[in-house]
């Protein structure tokens, strides 16, 4: 078994039951336990998984998976229960798009959603998010930018400093901002070490800051940092968002949209 067959069976063994430790990972992956020490060590690293003491859990924010459920996709994100809230977010967020912008779609699984409705559109989008190639490679209308970088399987997307180096060298009229929770102090943040320097130099290129996030993020997960609602132009939230924090964009400048 090669290694990232090896650690692809590790992160699917902890999304059907939580946590794992060394020893049954071994033995079910005929490896010793030093190997799979070694795994966990990388995928820890690369945010895959949180390392513990004699073994590993699940990130924080992740929920266990049914492994008979049928949409659940091998190997990648899980269905998302929350997807009917990111279509309508989707929607309103890729109407604030203007013809001939150049547009910085996020790491995330909603970003993917507001590149489907760019389709079509003379506009340039820059990505780190395999997910948005997908969505955009056969249309000759959409200008497509990948940033390279260390490509992570699981969540589809490049992180790293290549990435970071490219993204110095890039200037967008519109960042699509994703995150796993808004404080109610109106702290945007992340769970994701390894992508967080990746959204931060998303920020630092972009003309227009517009945060996706339903209301499932307030107050979300995350202890990481990206920015302040203060710093964002538009978000783009649904019905439920907690309205005292959305306050503190609108206070700052900022415009709310409910999809």
């Amino acid at each position: 078994m090669i290694l990232r067959e090896r650690q692809d069976r590790i992160v699917s063994t902890l999304r059907s039951g939580g946590a794992a430790s060394v020893r049954d990972l071994a033995q079910s992956l005929a490896v010793s336990e030093s190997t799979i020490r070694r795994d966990l060590d990388i995928l820890d690293r690369h945010g895959e998984l949180t390392r513990t003491y004699g073994g590993a859990v699940l990130r924080p924010g992740e929920t266990v998976t049914d492994s008979s459920d049928p949409l659940r996709l091998e190997g990648t994100f899980t269905a998302d229960a929350d997807i009917e809230l990111k279509q309508r977010v989707a929607e309103r967020a890729a109407a604030l798009v203007p013809d001939d912008s150049v547009v910085l779609l996020d790491i995330g699984t909603t970003t993917p959603l507001v590149a489907r409705r760019l389709r079509g559109r003379p506009v340039t989008v820059i990505t780190s998010n395999l997910a948005v190639l997908d969505e955009l490679r056969d249309d000759s209308t959409v200008r497509l930018v990948m940033l390279g970088g260390v490509f992570r399987r699981n969540y589809r997307s490049f992180v790293g400093s290549l990435t970071q180096s490219a993204l110095a060298q890039v200037s967008a009229d519109l960042l699509f901002l994703s995150c796993t929770g808004v404080r109610p102090s109106g702290y945007v943040v992340d769970n994701m070490a390894v992508e967080a320097p990746i959204k931060q130099a998303m920020i630092a290129s972009a003309d227009q800051i517009v945060l996706l996030a339903t209301e499932t993020k307030f107050p979300g997960t995350g202890a990481l940092r990206l920015c302040a609602l203060s710093d964002v132009d538009y978000v783009v939230t649904t019905a439920g968002a907690n309205p005292t924090t959305l306050e503190l964009c609108r206070q700052a400048g900022g415009e709310v949209i409910i999809g």
